[in-house]
């Protein structure tokens, strides 16, 4: 799987690109009506429980726009907060800090909000299960969005399409299954097999195949423990589908070593974070 890279320049670029989109073509004409020199003290606080994250890119929203800005962080990326936790601190010229001050807060409460959900669901079903994304994060944020998971204690589904076969129905749904996994493991090279299954006669088929992972999609809990049971012997498995808040401890429940959940990368609330000043 490939790994997940939070580099200085990564995160420098990423904030430009989010700060031009704002600033696109004239500036931020309402804050330019503001003093100049005004110099203003100004604090980053929580209005809910939750984990942070997305500190850096914060800082950078508001150093990028102005180098003399000072910003102070009260609470690392994972960390616990509560509503009116301090996160961070910033002085500089008032202006700048009201320019940089919605994409700060877009970055810190996204990539929150990802962490805190992610967090709820690792506290859930205990340390025998892992709680993963998958692929479906929003367009060009995948980075981001699986660092944020990482922070709430989920692990990272595979980032791209070249980091392991994964055999899904549509490609069942136009080739022979068998022939396709034997097609997958002849040309392994180092890269691990995922087979998808909805139905325990499509699980029976393949068994004593040599693969890594069956995954089961969008099974019912009776079929998923019995899925489990006989394919426990010979391969990690995985649930899929349609898995939440609400039954997510009974499908872990069932043995299965993990869970995906796209939800928790595309569909997931931010946390209400908010910029006041002193």
């Amino acid at each position: 799987m490939s790994k997940i890279k939070l580099s200085e320049n990564f995160i420098k670029n990423t904030v430009k690109l989010a700060l031009n989109e704002d600033l696109y073509p004239s500036g931020d004409i309402t804050s330019s009506l503001i003093k100049k020199k005004k110099i203003i003290n100004a604090k980053l606080l929580s209005n809910q429980n939750g984990l942070v994250g997305g500190l850096r890119f914060a800082k950078y929203a508001f150093s990028l726009i102005d180098s003399k800005t000072k910003f102070k962080i009260k609470k690392k990326d994972g960390s616990l907060i509560k509503k009116n936790s301090l996160i961070a601190t910033i002085r500089g010229n008032a202006q700048s800090i009201l320019i940089a001050e919605r994409v700060a807060l877009n970055f810190l409460s996204h990539i929150s909000g990802i962490a805190t959900k992610t967090n709820e669901l690792v506290k859930l079903v205990g340390k025998k299960c892992k709680i993963c994304c998958t692929r479906k994060t929003i367009p060009n944020l995948r980075v981001i969005q699986k660092y944020a998971v990482r922070l709430g204690g989920g692990t990272n589904h595979r980032f791209n399409l070249s980091d392991e076969y994964l055999v899904k129905d549509n490609h069942v749904a136009i080739s022979e299954f068998r022939e396709l996994i034997s097609s997958a493991i002849k040309n392994k090279k180092g890269k691990k097999i995922t087979v998808e299954v909805d139905n325990l006669k499509q699980l029976k088929k393949i068994i004593g195949l040599k693969f890594d992972t069956v995954l089961f999609d969008n099974m019912n809990i009776t079929n998923l423990k019995k899925g489990v049971k006989l394919a426990k012997k010979y391969y990690e498995t995985e649930a899929s589908g349609n898995i939440n808040i609400k039954n997510v401890k009974s499908v872990a429940a069932t043995g299965v070593n993990r869970i995906s959940i796209g939800a928790i990368t595309h569909s997931v609330k931010a946390i209400d974070l908010k910029l006041e000043f002193n």
